[in-house]
């Protein structure tokens, strides 16, 4: 704003305050009385980059405007509004410094100027200065001083600004935590070091932004197996960092909006389509980097050190999460050495301490748009805002659910998620989750007046909310899970509070129904206040209940049973091997747990379903390794069948008190029949997704006929199939029907949290309105 003052000739000055900034200007001469709106033009055209302009306000002054140049006075101390942004992946410039053997900044790890660097993960509190940073321990020297202090260099009051001379160092260690002295080795420094021992085939643990990776060369099978092995990851992909978008084209599809997102400076993993390995032409990736899948997850580097590990890399390194499977990530040094000494040759550490632990984001472009599906570095915290209707809403904190865990602040027609915490079955995670919620309560000077929560009883961030509310002595809210899934995508698409009610398509593994059951394949009609269930599913038995999920044969026991029995299938098809084999497991037991409804709690989830056509077709035919593997290995079976070309198999839906139930039974004869024939199982599976989602569609069809809807909702972790939004999306588009799917929030459970805030708002609202 100082810069673009000068270039238009304005007099006045300018300063941070609690509502955002303030400017007080005029035309330095009278003869130019469109410099101030020049100006207004070039700040929204010429935004920095980790800048964002809700509004430009605008109105006369009632006081003489400052006289005698352009000047940045101090901040004002008022109530905060403005919060911390988000970290930002290292920009243009600062890259090609790092990269010059005349810049002082040559091959220094921490660069970092106003446009990019970390922020969320140094901060301690507000308001955002360096002595409130992990940064505070670096005193800058004269020559970082000097830029910090200059309205016209890019590091003006860049709080992570740092040099050789003064800022953090990096050094490298072994599994023991010994400092391993780079000059014996011959190395340049120690990233010379470490991509030396990658290319020997070791693993190193990686000290980044937000937390530690595990890093090994993806295209070193035995590297790979044994970095499974060592994390006990046997199954999950890893993602990937990529020196350059030229080295990821290698491996995969890569069009100009999937080059915006990597190259964005939110940085985050992005799910691609991979070539056949065939026809890839660069080095072969190691099988095990993503068994199952037809995608990749591909990042770019997204700080310095990243740069210049990859530099001279011609294909990808494996970069995954620093931590056993199921723990939260390393931040620490000496927690680094302990945890992970187990799981990496060498360390890679640095004195800059991670405040804030925050993993890597991931997205993947469904219909036609980017949507996220862990919502975390690069985006949190950066706020939502909300849509008309909510400017007067109270404070609410909303804790969300159990897995995916997120928590959200709404405050002034604004929502602030955090970022993606984990699962909070989890000691360790929870912990965190409240850490981190004590920090947001803070940055943000947040008190809230109405916390909401899940309905279940059980979540542990109900547990959290109920010790909260009860010791802060305000109310708490109980929020039906596929509500919060429903009113997450409305506020996600802006749709205004008193809107007028959607029909809500939420699918999803599991949530605690009104009526005591699980749900997860539902239909609702409804808006932020109220809605009602009229149309799931057919429930179906867990036997097993938490079993069932890690399971999936148990699934299709039950759905066999459900559709007239295994035997009766096995009379119909003798010989077949997929339900022989499901014959051969202890039967007797499930059947009796299923008559008498113990340990088999039905549920109406669409998870569960996929789990069972999983099943059948043999993936993961005794237990999965990791959340949704079922589904997600059965989308890619489907991934080289086009769902248009394919006949669908058949459901029916038949109407009960409950409302009208959607029910697989009809389609397992013809499922099996195929299976039977030889067909492909890649091509079955086509079918399941065609026949899932004709029958969606068609029942949210007659539906929204009947109640006069035209605008539908898709929500749940089980629209992260892209195959299946896509078909479904597309079938209710061209039927008319405007369609809402989220964006800025995951729409698996990591979403939750914003639709708890806003239902809790809204309802607050509405009594006020009493």
């Amino acid at each position: 704003m100082w810069r673009l003052a000068q270039e238009c000739h304005l007099v006045g000055d300018v300063c941070n305050d609690g509502e955002g900034v303030l400017i007080r200007a005029r035309p330095a001469s009278d003869s130019d009385p469109n410099a101030i709106d020049r100006f207004c033009e070039r700040l929204s055209a010429e935004c920095p980059p980790l800048a964002r302009i809700d509004a430009i306000e605008r109105r006369p002054l009632t006081e003489p405007a400052p006289s005698g140049g352009f000047r940045i006075r101090d901040s004002e101390l008022t109530q905060a509004r403005t919060g911390i942004v988000a970290d930002a992946a290292t920009c243009p410039d600062c890259a090609r410094e790092i990269r010059d053997p005349a810049d002082r900044r040559h091959r220094y790890p921490f660069t970092n100027c106003t446009h990019c660097g970390p922020r969320l993960t140094i901060v301690r509190g507000i308001p955002y200065d360096r002595s409130r940073t992990s940064m505070s321990v670096f005193p800058m020297c004269p020559a970082c001083r000097a830029e910090y202090g200059d309205p016209a260099d890019r590091r003006f009051h860049a709080q992570p600004n740092a040099c050789p001379d003064c800022g953090p160092r990096l050094w490298l260690v072994d599994a023991d935590g010994l400092e391993l002295d780079t000059r014996e080795t011959g190395d340049l420094d120690a990233i010379s070091a470490a991509s030396r021992l990658l290319r020997e085939g070791r693993i190193l643990a990686i000290k980044g932004i937000g937390g530690f990776h595990l890093a090994c060369d993806a295209t070193n099978a035995e590297a790979v197996a044994e970095l499974r092995r060592r994390k006990r990851r046997y199954a999950k992909p890893f993602a990937l960092m990529a020196r350059d978008l030229d080295v990821i084209a290698r491996y995969c599809a890569i069009d100009p909006e999937a080059a915006r997102i990597l190259t964005a400076p939110a940085a985050p993993i992005l799910l691609l389509d991979r070539h056949d390995p065939d026809s890839a032409n660069g080095p072969a990736l190691a099988a095990d980097i993503a068994p199952g899948q037809t995608s990749l997850g591909f990042m770019l580097p997204y700080s310095p050190l990243h740069h210049l590990l990859l530099d001279d890399w011609d294909r990808p390194l494996v970069m995954t999460s620093g931590n056993l499977s199921e723990e939260p990530q390393c931040i620490d040094n000496r927690d680094a050495v302990a945890r992970l000494g187990p799981l990496a040759d060498f360390g890679l550490l640095h004195d800059r301490d991670i405040l804030n632990r925050v993993d890597d984001s991931v997205v993947r472009v469904m219909a036609g748009a980017p949507r996220l599906i862990r919502r975390a570095r690069g985006y949190a915290p950066s706020p939502i805002v909300l849509p008309p209707g909510f400017d007067s809403a109270p404070a609410v904190l909303a804790l969300g659910g159990e897995l995916k865990s997120s928590f959200c602040l709404l405050r002034r027609g604004e929502a602030i998620p955090s970022q993606h915490l984990g699962d909070l079955e989890d000691a360790r995670t929870a912990r965190e989750y409240e850490r981190t919620l004590d920090l947001y309560l803070d940055l943000f000077q947040h008190r809230p007046r109405i916390l909401a929560v899940d309905r279940h009883p059980d979540y542990r961030s109900t547990l959290i909310g109920r010790d909260r509310a009860s010791r802060w002595e305000i109310p708490m809210v109980d929020i039906q899970h596929h509500h919060a899934h429903l009113a997450s995508t409305l506020a996600d698409n802006g749709w205004p509070l008193k809107g007028s009610p959607v029909l809500g398509i939420i699918l999803d593994g599991l949530g605690y129904g009104d009526d005591d059951t699980i749900w997860g394949g539902e239909f609702l009609v409804g808006d932020y206040r109220d809605c009602r269930r009229v149309g799931h599913l057919e429930p179906v038995a867990m036997p097993g209940g938490t079993q069932a999920i890690l399971e999936p044969w148990r699934n299709l026991f039950a759905q066999l049973e459900k559709a007239g029995g295994l035997e009766a299938m096995r009379r119909r098809h003798q010989g077949l091997s997929a339900l022989d084999r499901l014959a051969a497991r202890p039967l007797d037991v499930l059947r009796t747990m299923i008559e008498r409804g113990i340990n088999a709690p039905r549920s109406s989830a669409a998870g569960r379903l996929f789990d069972a056509v999983a099943a059948a077709l043999g993936i993961c035919g005794d237990r999965i390794l990791y959340e949704g593997q079922a589904a997600i290995e059965l989308e890619s079976l489907a991934a080289g069948y086009p769902t248009d070309s394919e006949p669908g198999y058949p459901f029916r839906a038949t109407k009960s008190p409950s409302g009208i139930r959607l029910n697989a039974a009809p389609m397992w004869p013809a499922l099996f029949r195929d299976l039977a024939a030889g067909l492909e199982t890649g091509r079955i599976s086509s079918r399941f997704h065609r026949g899932f989602a004709t029958a969606i569609v068609k029942l949210a069809l007659e539906i929204a006929g009947d109640l006069q809807i035209g605008t539908m909702a898709l929500s749940g972790g089980v629209f992260q199939n892209r195959i299946l939004m896509e078909s479904v999306s597309k079938d209710l588009s061209d039927a008319g029907i405007r369609v809402l799917m989220q964006r800025q929030v995951p729409s698996n459970d990591g979403g939750l949290s914003l639709g708890q805030a806003c239902i809790a708002a809204a309802r607050a609202l509405q009594n006020l309105d009493r």
